[in-house]
Formats: C-alpha cells, structure tokens, sequence
C-alpha cells in the first residue's frame, strides 16, 4: 500500500505536537512504524489520506458503535449546530440525555455531565472522597482511568505500552492515598480493607478491563468488590467509560447484574462527539455542588453538539436493541480466530466480551495485569502489520481492546478471519 500521504503528514505534525499526535495510543509506538493519517469514516471503514480503506476495529477507541457517520447522528448533530455551538447555560438537551442515562442504568440516579472520561474519572474519586470523608482510593493494576494524577499508578492503556506506570510529573503527595491491587484478587481487597478499615473512601475498577486487553472479572472478584465496600462503607465505583452502552444498553453492570454506588461514562455517551459522565445514587451525588459542598464544573460541560449526538445514539440503541447480534458475531469472530490460531501453531489466548476483544500473543490464560504482560509484544506487533496491509485495522498496542459496531456482518467477519489466516501464516514463520 502506498502511506505517503500519511508519512508527510507524520513528519508535518512532529513539527507542531509533540511526538506528531494528540494522544500517545494513536503514536503506533509498540507496533513500530508511523500511524495513518484518517481522511473520513464511512459505515465500519476507515479511509487514510492516501485513500487505503481498512475495516475499522478501533471506533474512535470505542464511542462508535453505530458506525461512521451514522445518518441518525449526522442529522441531529446538524441540527444541534444551526443553533448555536456553545451557550454555557442550560439546555433542555441535557435533561432528554440525563433521562435516557438514568432510565439505562438504574443505578444513577443522579448524572452530571463532563467532557472526557478522566474529568469524569477524577471527579467521582472527588464526589467519594467528599462523600466519606476519607482520603484513600483503591484501584488495580492494569486499569486505566484516564490521566488523573492520582490514578496514573500502575495505569493501562498507553502507560502500558510505553512502559510508563506512574509518569514524571505525577509526585509522591498525588499517589500516597492510591492503593494499587491486582485485578481478579479478591483477598488481596480484603486484607486491604483490615489494614486500613476507617480510611479507604473507594474502590474504582474497570468491571470488563479493557486497557490491559480485555479482561474479564471474575464473579468471586465482582462480589467481594460489593461486599467488601458495604461492609467498611466504602463507595464502589464502576469506570463505564468503554463498557457503559458498549456490553449491554445498560453496561456492564446490567450484564452482571451488579450495583455499583457510582458510574463513571464516556465513548458512546457521546456518540462520536466528547462528552462523559458520573453518576450514582441520590444521596451520594446530591454532594456535588451547587445542590452540596463537592467542587466540580466546566464551561463545554452539556455542550449542546454533545447532548445531540449522544440523544441520538442512546435513542438508537435502546429502538435497535443490536446486543443480541453483536454478541453473535463476536462469538463467530472469536471462534475463528481461535481456531486460526491452532492451524498455524501460534500461541494465543482470546478474551471476549460481547462486541469488545483482544487477542493476546501469550499462551496463558489472561486474567489481571501480570498475565497480560507475558504476551510477545513483538509478534502481536508483526501480526498488527500483517493484517493492517491486508486491511483490517487493530489496535496499535497489545494491551487494548478492539470494538466491533453495528455495522460489520458476517461478510466483515469473513473478510477478517480471510486477512488473519494469511496474517497468521505469515507470523508462524518468523
């Protein structure tokens, strides 16, 4: 394929944004090379600027589970814009957005919208902090809650792969009250919780991690999470920003059938445009100013383009209901992956759950942050080309998950499971 258009461009941004991108997971560092340039997205594609297409398997990093340039959000978003961008102050907008989160998710009650996933992330570490009246916050490794000082320790996503756990800049004063535990550890909460039984004010966790690759949590995990922070009068808090909308219309904790006290939103909240949230039970966001005394607020918070395009998106899902087919041709995309993977004599594993997955190079079982870190970060990155010149767009680092939307089919599925057979092949031999 020629990338030329791409490779200018490259080396055209490296002289204006430091490292030539604006977020260090679209930087293409672990897979070696130089990242696409997008020109436009059409239904499940990507086109570059040299006109390559690629089957998209990224989605914005996950907010696009409608597709590219769904019509429904185009229009509304389209509209939303002739009158006016911005007016910072209420619209009746927000409300028909709060009312399609609340009646989602029952478990918030509440909702207050921010602009990114970490404003939500830290604003509900705030919201339990001045809740409780504690200082502590437990999180787990491999987890990734956005660049919240605080919560940039032991971090997924780009810290993984760049190999940056804690980053300069973040001091001992921001991360003394952090406590970091493995995910999928259910004693290792509790003796944390009898060491400091009358300071831990949270426990915040990805319940499907997506930022290690894709792990699930398991039940035993999930329910000493509940316990645990009902017994010492802890807030639980669940970082929906990739699986809220994405596993179910009401997340993950609507598939697992949990309650967590605060949600934390973002991706399809805002159906392509940048919009997050945090919510939770009555009492516990009736604390966040003006209605009580827990700081929080942003001039684009509600911007109205936002509240469109995730009124439109949420309306879509909740009259499509597509959870049932997305999980079946998750379910044919992971199969035959799996059984790609033994023809050619690869090592994998494979976690899915629903529309969201990860292959990782590694033969064991992938189940918390150190399991993850036993993959061959070289050969996923030759596996990322291999199907990247064929096409299909992964992922650029091992340790993320990769989106199905509602537009691949069975003939996508095929189309990708055609490109990873010769994909695999070509790896096996190196």
């Amino acid at each position: 394929m020629d990338r030329s258009g791409s490779h200018k461009a490259f080396h055209e941004a490296k002289e204006l944004i430091p490292g030539g991108v604006n977020s260090p997971a679209r930087a293409f560092g672990a897979v070696g090379g130089e990242p696409l340039f997008i020109d436009h997205g059409e239904g499940p594609w990507l086109v570059d600027v040299d006109g390559n297409r690629y089957l998209d398997y990224i989605g914005s990093w996950g907010p696009l589970i409608l597709g590219h340039c769904h019509p429904k959000v185009t229009a509304a978003v389209t509209a939303a814009l002739a009158k006016g961008s911005s007016f910072g102050a209420p619209t009746e907008a927000e409300s028909r957005l709060a009312e399609l989160v609340i009646d989602a998710i029952p478990s918030m009650e509440r909702v207050r919208f921010v602009s990114s996933g970490t404003e939500a992330a830290m604003s509900a570490v705030r919201l339990a902090r001045g809740f409780t009246g504690r200082d502590k916050i437990i999180k787990f490794a491999g987890c990734y809650h956005g660049h919240v000082d605080s919560l940039l320790v032991a971090a997924g996503s780009a810290a993984t792969t760049l190999g940056v756990p804690t980053s300069p800049g973040v001091t001992k004063g921001c991360t003394q009250d952090t406590i970091v535990l493995p995910y999928n550890d259910p004693q290792k909460l509790e003796d944390a919780f009898k060491a400091h039984p009358d300071s831990i004010a949270a426990v915040m966790v990805e319940p499907v991690a997506g930022n290690m690759g894709l792990v699930p949590p398991t039940p035993h995990f999930r329910l000493a999470m509940r316990e645990l922070t009902r017994r010492y009068g802890a807030v639980l808090v669940y970082d929906e920003v990739m699986t809220g909308f994405r596993l179910a219309l009401g997340g993950a904790q609507q598939l697992l059938g949990d309650e967590p006290d605060v949600t934390a939103l973002g991706k399809i909240l805002g159906g392509g445009l940048p919009v997050a949230a945090y919510g939770g039970k009555r009492e516990i966001m009736e604390r966040v100013m003006p209605a009580g005394p827990v700081y929080q607020a942003g001039t684009l918070s509600g911007n109205p383009l936002a509240m469109a395009a995730g009124i439109a998106t949420l309306t879509e899902l909740k009259n499509s209901n597509p959870y049932p087919r997305l999980e079946s041709l998750g379910a044919k995309l992971e199969n035959g992956l799996r059984g790609l993977c033994q023809k050619h004599g690869v090592p994998t594993t494979i976690n899915r759950v629903g529309s969201m997955w990860t292959l990782f190079f590694t033969s064991h079982a992938v189940t918390d942050y150190d399991t993850a870190k036993t993959c061959d970060t070289a050969r996923f990155g030759k596996f990322f080309w291999a199907m990247m010149n064929r096409g299909v767009y992964l992922p650029c680092s091992q340790f993320e998950a990769a989106f199905n939307s509602v537009l691949h089919d069975e003939a996508t599925i095929d189309l990708t499971l055609r490109a990873a057979d010769e994909a695999l092949a070509e790896i096996a031999k190196t």
